[in-house]
């Protein structure tokens, strides 16, 4: 049966006053309990990236590999840049690779020069779910770092469960609700049983209890 949205920002706003002030500000952590999933089929491993209708409140960690003007837009929009040359540099040992691998959320690549990605950096961000999406040499820089904004990882391995960022507790309820919405629907149509593969749902703040969504 889908969530109700009610229910959701209900366990929302349940989360928030179960949680002790903080001096920072806290996260709102979705988790999801899956059920009847064999985990041993490898379709039903996910370590797949989703575009939320709304921000979460994380800046995540962008690299971009490019050359000439979009590389200079990249770096004037404060994001890390990778040009060609370095790019064999890095590409020289595996350690360097998984060094960058582990340092960044998402990664994009110039689209002419994905070949060259996909032949130095591809045997390790490849498997870990992180290949760069290719862009034109003419793509506003601006709008693709926005899409990461409202960018997530959902990752199921070894046990039927997501875990995830959902919003912040200074985020409007009807926006959390949004994404949390956006990623209970995705599970539901990537799993064979739709809404009776999810046996639980729960929302927490950083350090605040859980609270189900009933």
């Amino acid at each position: 049966m889908p969530l109700d949205r009610k229910k959701i920002i209900e366990a929302i706003k349940k989360a928030k006053e179960k949680s002790k002030k903080r001096n920072f500000v806290q996260s709102i952590e979705l988790a999801v309990n899956l059920k009847d999933i064999d985990l041993k089929k490898p379709e039903n491993r996910l370590n797949t990236e989703l575009t939320l209708p709304n921000e979460t409140g994380k800046n995540p960690r962008i690299c971009v590999i490019a050359a000439g003007d979009l590389a200079v837009r990249a770096k004037e929009a404060g994001v890390y840049v990778i040009d060609k040359d370095e790019l064999n540099d890095i590409a020289r040992t595996k350690k360097n690779v998984k060094n960058l691998a582990q340092q960044y959320d998402f990664f994009v690549a110039r689209a002419d020069l994905m070949p060259q990605v996909g032949k130095t950096l591809g045997p390790v961000l490849g498997p870990r779910g992180k290949m760069p999406k290719p862009i034109p040499p003419n793509a506003d820089i601006g709008t693709v770092l926005d899409q990461y904004k409202r960018s997530v990882r959902l990752r199921i391995k070894d046990n039927p469960v997501v875990h995830l960022k959902v919003g912040s507790e200074n985020m409007e309820e009807d926006k959390i609700a949004d994404n949390v919405q956006s990623i209970i629907n995705f599970l539901e149509g990537k799993f064979e049983k739709g809404p009776r593969n999810i046996k639980s749902v729960y929302l927490k703040t950083t350090m605040g209890p859980a609270v189900k969504i009933e």
